[in-house]
């Protein structure tokens, strides 16, 4: 059940109403079941592996802890915590594995990781097992985050179920979240789908120069608003429900470094993998080349993470290259910087970085998009070998799909995409702008943003609505 389907918007308005109809104390238990229902209307098999991987991880973290109260010694309570740490990484990431490279399990991968990060923290003593298995099942298979994440921690979204502070009807949060999930389908749906259909004709024909020039730098923005869109739905969906889920994208094509950029890029993952991997490596604690070797050990690994064959490792191991070189070469950076007087100048300064930045990332996604490495290889020769700039006023741009008309309003869309990043980046978040304005211009706003999916959106009768980008991962 996709949140874009018909079915999905049948789903959830029961889902919120039966919410905060029954009890309080059944509400945990409602959410269990939708959640699993959700789940298991893409496989029934989906749910066993789902169970497993929450069985295996409740009665793992429960042993750890009981090990720190075993009368043993010191290290040989520490020497038994490790190995069943490491069992249970053993169990859980050759799950991963075989879920990823032969079953193609959705949602898999963002559970797991889910999962043995609640480990690692009851393992680390910074959060306590949880007793309970039902609301702990919950944790893992939330609905709105268990197939594209947010990647949830247990100081986060397992914290507020404990607390219950959720259950509590507010009017705010049903407002906020539905603007939320709006702007959301607007991204996917008018924005991302529309984009979909010029990237994909370009990377299937190849036509080389500026058209795949273009499609890639349209990628970039593709990519993005598919995974941000379905993200700002699930936060939009745990608003409603009094969930505050975790922010997953806060502008980052307005970064002015690469390393900024994965900050601000799909933050649970990259978070997860600073907490889990990095900093346990020796983070940046042990030296220069030490630390360089950490981060491509981190990307390398997050190429693996993304799926199997060498674009994914090549696109890995660009962004970690990236931030290795800039890093190194940041006392270069800061000469050149004086040399040209860009301090004189901040806001120029900070929009060229911007721009590189971009640049190099859309240079990465190459890599990721295409179907393998000796595709994107292609693509980027072609890039040079057939570059025509007169295709970008003779009409012959429009031959891939999308008309003269059409590429207008994307490119309208899109500046309008860049207004509410810029003003997230100042920290002017919309949904608080909004507020000061009068309800009948909230209302209008919202009415013409839902009038504008249902117009303008890429839906229909051809249109695969199990299709985010994410899904595959």
């Amino acid at each position: 059940m996709a949140v874009t389907s018909f079915t999905f918007l049948c789903f959830f308005p029961v889902v919120v109403l039966a919410y905060y109809c029954i009890p309080k104390r059944f509400r945990r238990l409602w959410l269990l079941a939708v959640s699993y229902y959700f789940y298991l209307s893409w496989d029934i098999r989906y749910g066993f592996v789902l169970l497993g991987i929450t069985a295996v991880t409740y009665c793992g973290a429960l042993g750890i802890a009981k090990l720190d109260r075993y009368p043993v010694e010191d290290k040989v309570r520490i020497r038994l915590k490790k190995g069943c740490l490491f069992l249970l990484a053993a169990v859980v990431f050759s799950t991963l594995f075989g879920c990823k490279y032969f079953m193609f399990v959705i949602g898999a991968s963002f559970y797991t990781l889910q999962s043995f990060g609640y480990v690692m923290d009851v393992y680390r003593g910074t959060t306590k097992p949880e007793p309970d298995f039902l609301r702990y099942a919950l944790f893992l298979s939330f609905f709105p985050t268990v197939v594209s994440g947010p990647i949830e921690r247990s100081a986060t979204l397992l914290r507020q179920l404990q607390n219950g502070e959720q259950t509590a009807f507010r009017e705010d949060n049903i407002k906020q979240g539905f603007c939320m999930m709006l702007w959301g389908y607007f991204m996917k749906l008018v924005i991302a789908e529309r984009i979909a259909i010029y990237v994909n004709a370009v990377y299937d024909q190849n036509p080389g120069g500026v058209y795949a020039i273009v499609a890639t730098i349209l990628y970039g923005i593709q990519i993005y608003c598919d995974f941000a869109g379905y993200s700002t739905i699930a936060v939009g969906a745990g608003r409603m429900l009094g969930f505050a889920v975790t922010e997953n994208f806060a502008a980052p094509y307005l970064a002015a470094t690469v390393s900024e950029f994965w900050r601000r890029w799909h933050m649970s993952l990259t978070g997860w993998f600073r907490d889990y991997l990095y900093i346990p490596l020796g983070g940046n604690r042990k030296g220069r080349i030490r630390k360089y070797a950490n981060i491509m050990i981190v990307f390398l690994a997050s190429g693996i993470w993304h799926g199997n064959g060498w674009k994914y490792l090549i696109w890995g191991g660009l962004n970690g290259f990236y931030q290795v070189a800039g890093d190194a070469l940041m006392p270069v950076r800061m000469r050149i910087s004086r040399v040209l007087r860009l301090e004189r100048a901040k806001k120029l300064h900070r929009v060229l970085q911007a721009a590189v930045t971009f640049v190099l990332v859309d240079f990465a996604w190459i890599f990721f998009r295409a179907d393998s490495a000796g595709s994107a290889l292609r693509m980027i020769r072609s890039m040079v070998s057939a570059f025509d700039l007169t295709v970008l006023w003779d009409g012959s741009l429009y031959r891939f799909g999308i008309g003269a008309v059409e590429f207008g309003f994307l490119l309208l869309t899109i500046l309008l995409l860049a207004i509410v990043d810029l003003l997230h980046y100042r920290k002017r978040y919309l949904l608080h702008i909004m507020k000061e304005w009068h309800w009948a211009v909230r209302t209008c706003l919202c009415a013409c943003m839902l009038m504008a999916v249902v117009i303008f959106g890429v839906y229909g009768e051809n249109y695969d609505v199990g299709s985010f980008i994410y899904f595959a991962f």
